[in-house]
């Protein structure tokens, strides 16, 4: 209702009702280099809120108001939209969403394969086991409750969700490497429908874990099928980032074809010194791809690290049927010598990060859940393993054991080079692929890939300022409408008159990153204020505490106009 409000209430000014004096405006932001994300050369401007929206941009900007910002020498741009995010348990932690917040995110958009529903009973207690640092009722059971979960609760950033295809298929089939039978089939085409419906942005795979390397392409397209119906896109963590990387991609390609529907590649990167050069390849298939008129498009992250968990360097067979499966085969001694000699051999059958990394002082785990082991934290595999007198292979299978979990670890795969040439690409969105967080209490218990903090100040310092690679209007563009254009979102990523008033004001020259993979917990800088839904969320580079994040909604939903909100 408030939504529809505000909208006509523009509308109104705009059609001129309301000549006789001068708008009643809520906010005025006076005098800044306003870039409005569509790639343009910035101007200087007035931009005037009222509501939940802007109501105009112009010089002078006459009108009575309750607030006014001076923007002089800075930046005013569109909130940045962070295509993938992990904040999924961090906002009910604390929904102030600080790390992203304090970087312009004004969006996180989360579902990296898993989803927060739809759950059933037994997945829903699996949740409550598996949670570590971060505790929670699960009080809800399709994604579209979750999301209303969130806002109901209170969070500053908005929040949008892909379906998981993992999430779905565990849901029917549970974790068990066969193909579903055409019942099955058609129940988890029925899921994705709901979760459309519901919102969703589309559907999402991470096809290097188990259960989801279990999927054949087919059933992924029959998947994809449904959410094109509904206008939404397909999202992919490809099947390999590595020694099957090209092969993954076409792969992604026979799905966009065969459902005739948008894709996107999660955090694209070529994984491990003898892929490197695969990076080309990649980039010319694409575009390629995009020539002959399919919708592809990719997001990155600012480091050379990837950061995921353990499971990420073994072999899916160990874990097919769940983590308890997977611990309870982890302790038996035939199962042992096999994976010292699996993980330690090259494949193309799946990713393996270990090797990737080249070495063990290249892995590094992060979050544990078991106070015993936190002791560990920030410490190398290598070092861990000398520590404890195994070799690095068996010190991470007996940490999975130990912590009954997937261990979250940072693992260095990447090189410079090729992030740069991956940021100049037009079709590359970001995302911070981590949660959004503050730097106290049980946040500090785990450390964290320093992208939670610093990816997008880090694209604005490193990449825009210091190296030129690209220009700040272009950078703000792929924070902005790209990813807005790409979702389908109405009223959202750019600065016009009748969308939502998603504001950042900034200083392109004192933006900052200073988190690190010793010391992650330290925010950016170079916010000044953050506006979401019309309400500032952050004020002089500080908090506010208002919570006004809404969900956004994707181009299938019946809730009302679609993505709309």
């Amino acid at each position: 209702m408030k939504e529809s409000v505000s909208l006509l209430i523009l509308c109104l000014l705009f059609l001129g009702v309301s000549c006789s004096e001068p708008p009643a405006y809520d906010v005025v932001i006076r005098g800044g280099l306003l870039y409005d994300g569509s790639g343009a050369r910035p101007r200087v401007a007035d931009i005037a809120i009222i509501g939940d929206s802007i109501a105009a941009i112009g010089q002078n900007l006459p009108g009575k108001l309750t607030t006014e910002i001076d923007a002089t020498g800075l930046v005013v741009a569109p909130g940045f939209i962070n295509m993938l995010s992990w904040a999924n348990e961090s906002l009910i932690q604390d929904g102030r969403s600080q790390s992203d917040i304090r970087q312009g995110v004004t969006l996180e958009v989360l579902g990296e394969g898993v989803s927060m529903g739809p759950l059933t009973e037994a997945m829903r207690q699996d949740a409550l086991k598996r949670q570590g640092d971060i505790t929670y009722p699960v009080a809800w059971t399709t994604l579209g409750e979750y999301l209303e979960h969130l806002e109901e609760k209170g969070i500053s950033t908005n929040v949008a969700s892909f379906v998981g295809a993992t999430t779905v298929r565990i849901h029917v089939l549970g974790y068990d490497d066969r193909a579903p039978t055409q019942d099955e089939l058609e129940q988890m085409k029925t899921l994705v429908r709901q979760a459309m419906e519901e919102g969703a942005m589309g559907v999402s795979s991470s096809l290097i874990y188990a259960p989801a390397i279990f999927a054949e392409t087919d059933e992924l397209i029959a998947l994809c099928e449904v959410a094109a119906e509904y206008g939404g896109m397909y999202i992919s963590h490809l099947r390999s980032e590595g020694n099957g990387l090209l092969e993954a991609l076409d792969e992604l390609f026979v799905i966009a074809r065969g459902a005739n529907i948008a894709a996107e590649i999660y955090h694209l990167k070529a994984a491990g010194g003898d892929n490197w050069w695969k990076l080309d390849s990649v980039i010319a298939r694409v575009e390629r791809a995009r020539a002959e008129g399919l919708s592809i498009t990719a997001d990155m992250y600012t480091y050379t690290a990837a950061a995921t968990g353990l499971d990420a360097m073994m072999p899916p067979w160990v874990q097919e049927g769940g983590l308890d499966e997977w611990v309870t085969r982890l302790r038996k001694p035939s199962v042992r010598k096999r994976l010292l000699r699996e993980i330690a051999e090259p494949t193309t059958e799946w990713e393996n990060f270990y090797l990737a990394s080249s070495s063990p002082n290249n892995v590094i785990p992060v979050g544990f859940k078991t106070d015993s082991l936190k002791k560990y934290t920030g410490k190398t595999l290598a070092q861990i393993g000398r520590l404890r007198g195994t070799s690095p292979i068996e010190t991470a299978m007996d940490l999975v054991i130990h912590d009954n979990g997937r261990v979250e670890t940072i693992y260095f795969v990447m090189s410079e080079y090729n992030v740069q040439k991956k940021v100049v690409l037009p079709w590359m969105g970001f995302g911070s692929d981590a949660e959004s967080l503050v730097p106290e209490g049980v946040f500090l218990e785990s450390n964290v890939h320093p992208r939670a903090y610093g990816n997008f100040a880090r694209l604005i310092h490193r990449y825009v300022i210091e190296k030129g690679l690209i220009t700040l209007e272009e950078a703000i563009r792929r924070v902005t409408s790209l990813p807005a254009g790409n979702l389908k979102l109405q009223r959202r990523g750019a600065l016009l008159p009748g969308y939502f008033a998603d504001i950042v004001v900034l200083d392109p020259d004192a933006v900052m990153d200073y988190a690190t993979f010793q010391k992650p917990h330290r925010y950016s800088t170079g916010m000044h204020h953050v506006f979401v839904n019309g309400v500032q969320v952050l004020r002089d580079g500080e908090h506010t505490g208002a919570t006004p994040g809404r969900v956004v909604r994707g181009p299938g939903w019946k809730g009302g106009e679609a993505a709309a909100d």
